[in-house]
């Protein structure tokens, strides 16, 4: 193993020089660095001994004491073989930013906007997500506001994440998430919001396969009064509107459940559609509303009970 020390020797100074970097450019730049930077120059540091004496030692020299916050970070990105360099901005740049993203999400149409969450449902179900998380540009661009084009109101089950089912990156959707995605007064109250202060343009109500508050809903008045006040009062909230007689001739369970679910997402969309302030953006061709099952086993959304202008 005598030839591989040299080597290995030398790998670990030019991860050690790399992590020294990394800090001066924090430093300068006035980023800060977590556990993952450390995580990753570990993992380097492992990947490099394990490469034993496949190619010949080199001496790391470090940068020049005066070298600029990019010299550094480009030192950083040589190390770790990486050729993207960062660079710092301004917030007057991310706030410019913002700007011209928001200028972009104001000239689309309801309909577009629709379209777009379709076209993103179908990546992800098709196995071919973009899964647009922010840069660290564009994450700083946001916080200075926040311009999502639609509003969703839908269950808090943890198997029904909307960002990740309809394929949109941060800011895109504002969501409302609460048991059976039925409206009170919060949920009723942060639609609004979205509605007129947030301008979005579609509103959606999403229900999915297999909803667990459904299906506890569709349980006797008695057993349901056994659960703790607050969860048995949104039990028989939901109960009323299930219109459970419909539901006697249906023998299948998997067609029970889904006509159980739509039938709960109707109810919302058409007490939506009670709602003043809200119908008079539909009229004015500024929102579209519409229903929507989410099918857990194919990841396929349906959409259905659009309420539109004429």
């Amino acid at each position: 193993d005598g030839p591989t020390r040299p080597h290995l020797s030398a790998s670990l100074s030019k991860m050690a020089l790399a992590t020294g970097l990394a800090f001066g450019a924090a430093a300068a730049s006035g980023i800060a660095l977590g556990s993952s930077c450390s995580a990753q120059l570990s993992g380097l540091v492992a990947a490099k001994a394990r490469e034993g004496a496949a190619a010949p030692a080199q001496r790391a020299c470090p940068a020049p004491a005066e070298a600029a916050p990019t010299s550094r970070r480009q030192a950083i990105a040589d190390a770790m073989g990486e050729t993207t360099i960062y660079q710092g901005f301004s917030m007057e740049e991310a706030r410019q930013r913002a700007d011209d993203e928001q200028s972009k999400v104001v000239k689309k149409t309801p309909q577009e906007v629709l379209a777009d969450l379709q076209r993103g449902n179908a990546r992800f179900w098709m196995n071919t997500a973009t899964r647009p998380e922010a840069s660290a540009f564009d994450r700083r661009a946001l916080i200075s506001k926040q311009f999502p084009t639609v509003a969703l109101l839908s269950c808090a089950d943890s198997r029904v994440p909307p960002e990740l089912i309809f394929d949109q990156g941060l800011g895109s959707i504002f969501v409302v998430r609460v048991a059976g995605n039925c409206l009170a007064t919060t949920t009723t109250a942060s639609l609004q919001y979205a509605v007129h202060h947030l301008k979005v343009k579609v509103l959606v109500v999403l229900g999915h396969e297999l909803c667990g508050a459904i299906k506890a809903a569709q349980l006797p008045i008695e057993q349901l009064q056994q659960e703790p006040k607050e969860l048995s009062e949104a039990l028989l909230g939901l109960k009323q509107g299930l219109d459970q007689g419909r539901f006697k001739s249906l023998e299948d369970s998997r067609a029970l459940d889904r006509e159980a679910v739509t039938t709960n997402v109707k109810k919302q969309v058409e007490a939506l559609t009670k709602d003043e302030g809200i119908m008079a953006k539909v009229n004015s061709k500024e929102l579209l509303m519409v229903g929507g099952f989410y099918e857990i086993s194919s990841g396929i959304v349906d959409f259905f009970s659009e309420v539109a202008a004429k």
